[in-house]
């Protein structure tokens, strides 16, 4: 198939001898297939690929027939994770433009994937999400054990993806100078959350909202919702005077604004559920001057990471549950699902991912419905 070979022709195939006995792309093809079609692990690759044989000799070789389970889990063990990660970035411009708009950058540990034999710490990920059209551009990997950190990784993946113009998000852990600025080398613009980490800012940014006066002159948006039971009205400030902060010092004797910051915003929530109250407030660090809705609207993309991307990863392809701890081998299997869900997420929008991975596994047509697109 041309989009895969396009994609992955550079990848090294990591195996030697009589062990290349089947073609390394007809293998990640056939790997990849199976995972749109709802398979979680390699045997469930080497069992769709032996019921499925009829599908795949429609656009494979098939030389030496089908890989065995052996075959998948040796391949996904061995793979340099950074050249499928190179790859994998191929394939998503592949499948055509990301879009504009908010990138939020997030991380997530892979429960299972510990190894108590070697006492290695699970593998975590931090993932860079396109919101608007719910792509995954990028992810790198890093376990704590090796003195690696959500805050490291982030950096890596932030130099490897091209940001133009976009606005990046992300939480708290990331409000970092070095970070923020990281992001505007690479021509884009950050929006950050704040609180408590960086304690003299929060406190200085949330004793300025805490003021009516002060509220009352800004420019303002809600929004409410309803649903499960409850009622959120979300309402944002935003302020672009900056001034008022110049000079201001943290007690690390640093200064406690980010490099070109040019607003501060806070988000109250007030949420009303069985006759209960609550009331929550967020507050983040902009270099990109966004009006209050902009703000509003870009805070709630953000989010998208959670319920489009580790929600379905978890509750859709069990990836809580995924007991791969071998070598390279999580890490990969973790690639493969993204590339996967990047393939049901570019197809037929009007209907959800879950039903999509049942009717590619029911029916070989909606299957060829689905891969078709990449060709």
């Amino acid at each position: 198939m041309s989009w895969i070979e396009k994609a992955f022709a550079s990848l090294p195939d990591p195996r030697t001898g009589n062990a290349k006995r089947h073609d390394l792309l007809e293998v990640l093809t056939i790997a990849l297939t199976a995972a749109v079609c709802g398979a979680e692990t390699c045997s469930d690759f080497a069992d769709f690929a032996v019921d499925r044989e009829g599908l795949f000799r429609d656009f494979l070789r098939l030389e030496n027939g089908v890989p065995s389970h052996d075959t998948f889990s040796r391949i996904f063990r061995l793979l340099d994770p950074a050249a499928f990660a190179r790859c994998f970035g191929q394939f998503v411009a592949d499948l055509g433009a990301v879009g504009e708009g908010v990138v939020a950058i997030d991380g997530k540990t892979l429960r299972r994937s510990f190894d108590d034999a070697s006492h290695g710490n699970p593998l975590a990920v931090v993932t860079a999400f396109a919101s608007s059209s719910r792509l995954v551009i990028g992810q790198e990997s890093f376990r704590a054990a090796a003195g690696d950190s959500e805050i490291l990784a982030a950096r890596a993946l932030l130099r490897c993806l091209d940001l133009e113009g976009r606005l990046v998000t992300a939480d708290a852990l990331h409000c970092q100078t070095e970070t923020a600025q990281l992001i505007r080398d690479r021509g884009s613009d950050y929006l950050l959350r704040l609180k408590a980490n960086r304690p003299a800012l929060h406190e200085m940014v949330a004793s300025y909202f805490d003021t009516p006066a002060v509220r009352a002159g800004l420019d303002t948006a809600a929004t409410i919702d309803g649903g499960h039971g409850r009622i959120e009205t979300r309402r944002a400030w935003v302020s672009h005077d900056l001034r008022w902060m110049r000079g201001a010092k943290s007690s690390c004797h640093e200064p406690v604004m980010l490099p070109e910051m040019a607003c501060l915003g806070m988000i109250e929530a007030t949420v009303e559920r069985a006759g209960k109250t609550t009331i929550t407030r967020h507050f983040h660090l902009s270099s990109r001057g966004l009006s209050a809705q902009a703000y509003l609207d870009a805070a709630r993309s953000h989010w998208a990471i959670e319920n489009g991307l580790h929600w379905v990863l978890d509750v859709v392809f069990d990836e809580d549950l995924a007991r791969n701890r071998k070598d390279h081998g999580p890490e990969n299997l973790a690639t493969l699902r993204k590339l996967a869900l990047n393939v049901l997420n570019r197809a037929r929008r009007d209907i959800s991912v879950r039903r999509k991975r049942k009717r590619s596994g029911w029916s070989d047509d909606f299957a060829r419905s689905i891969i078709g697109q990449m060709r």
